[in-house]
């Protein structure tokens, strides 16, 4: 496994240079920013990226003013307690994708997000969930939280401004490359071995795992 360095230079090369490529890069937000992201924000992201998957984003970023309102402003409360009659409506809603085990995962999401109170909230869980482990919270993510596993939880992390890795399929080109896997990683052990390179990566250059991961795909 080469030193970030190295592997910066490789993207750079391809980017216009060291100083091209670093305006390129997008910086995670602060943990405070992200504690005081209201809970309905969280939902809606969240959403976004579970009627992203699978299907044309484009499509759902025209429609998420429906979404917006069908699941009023998703309103953590509101969501969770979701009725029948509600989610009858909601089947029928042309305003917004009528998925209909997609829509169930607004009402399970938000009784996950409701869980988190006790915990300090979903700002401080997820926002300050360490970057070292950052695989832990994806796990987390997927055991806990409805149709968040794989890519949609990735996305859903980037999305919220958080620290971040997004296995990307240039991304994981990287990672075979250095040998830090042979193949898409699909187990823990595989995880693991992404998250230890990823933290050495973090020690040599300082920087977030959101910029090393676009380095990486850069890189590619």
């Amino acid at each position: 496994m080469r030193h970030f360095d190295e592997i910066f230079s490789l993207a750079a090369a391809r980017h216009g240079g060291p100083e091209a490529l670093d305006r390129k890069l997008d910086r995670p937000r602060p943990v405070t920013e992200l504690a005081a992201i209201p809970e309905d924000r969280w939902l809606s992201t969240l959403t976004k990226c579970i009627f992203q998957a699978g299907f044309n984003w484009k499509v759902i970023e025209n429609k998420w003013d429906g979404f917006e309102t069908a699941f009023d402003g998703f309103d953590v409360g509101r969501c969770a307690f979701m009725d029948d009659d509600k989610f009858d409506t909601l089947l029928t809603d042309t305003s917004i994708v009528r998925n209909g085990m997609k829509i169930t995962t607004v009402r399970d999401n938000a009784a996950f997000l409701l869980e988190l109170r006790t915990e300090g909230g979903v700002g401080a869980v997820l926002g300050g969930w360490p970057s070292t482990d950052y695989f832990g919270l994806l796990d987390m993510l997927k055991q806990r939280g409805s149709r968040l596993g794989g890519s949609t939880g990735q996305y859903a992390m980037r999305f919220s401004g958080r620290d971040s890795f997004i296995l990307s399929r240039d991304v994981t080109a990287r990672l075979v490359a250095e040998g830090v896997m042979d193949k898409p990683a699909t187990s823990k052990t595989a995880m693991r071995a992404v998250q230890s390179a990823f933290n050495t990566w973090m020690d040599q250059s300082g920087r977030s795992l959101t910029e090393i991961s676009q380095v990486l795909a850069r890189s590619a």
